[in-house]
């Protein structure tokens, strides 16, 4: 048996996920925890590490069954069959998300706060990341700074 990839409906993989799993299927959809504020307050919610995406281990055969399910699009295809993702690949997702535990994700993009140093509580937009560090834009300074990971929090959200 192999992991397979499925497409799924916008915002449906938890639904999906619980729908496979109640057939049978091994499924596996990575979330990670992170912040989300209301108006009223700030909550921690899991989301898909990969939106739109669940993982399932089944024989190549299986598949079409599980085009079935309400929410599942399409299997993924890669070289005009279904895409096969290793089981290293796999364990490597869920060893980034024990080491993201806790932590927010960044992306390129993303606007943060830097949370220390000489340019503490200064916003900034990322432009990319390098290593261990990100390169921001600073708008009110008009400059790109090179900031340690470890010094910036992500915008919460509204």
């Amino acid at each position: 048996m192999s992991w397979f990839v499925l497409y799924t409906s916008p915002r449906a993989e938890k639904a999906v996920a619980q729908r496979l799993h109640s057939i049978g299927a091994d499924v596996y959809l990575p979330l990670h925890k992170t912040k989300r504020k209301w108006t009223d307050r700030v909550k921690i919610v899991e989301i898909p590490l990969f939106n739109s995406y669940v993982f399932v281990k089944a024989e190549p055969h299986q598949l079409a069954s599980y085009l079935t399910v309400n929410g599942v699009v399409r299997v993924v295809y890669y070289m005009h069959k279904p895409a096969i993702v290793r089981d290293a690949e796999i364990e490597a997702i869920k060893e980034f998300l024990k080491l993201a535990v806790e932590r927010e994700i960044i992306y390129c993009g993303d606007v943060v706060t830097v949370t220390d140093g000489a340019l503490k509580e200064r916003e900034g937009k990322i432009l990319y990341v390098k290593g261990n560090d990100v390169v921001l834009y600073l708008e009110e300074l008009g400059a790109k700074v090179c900031v340690s990971k470890n010094l910036v929090e992500k915008v919460v959200k509204k």
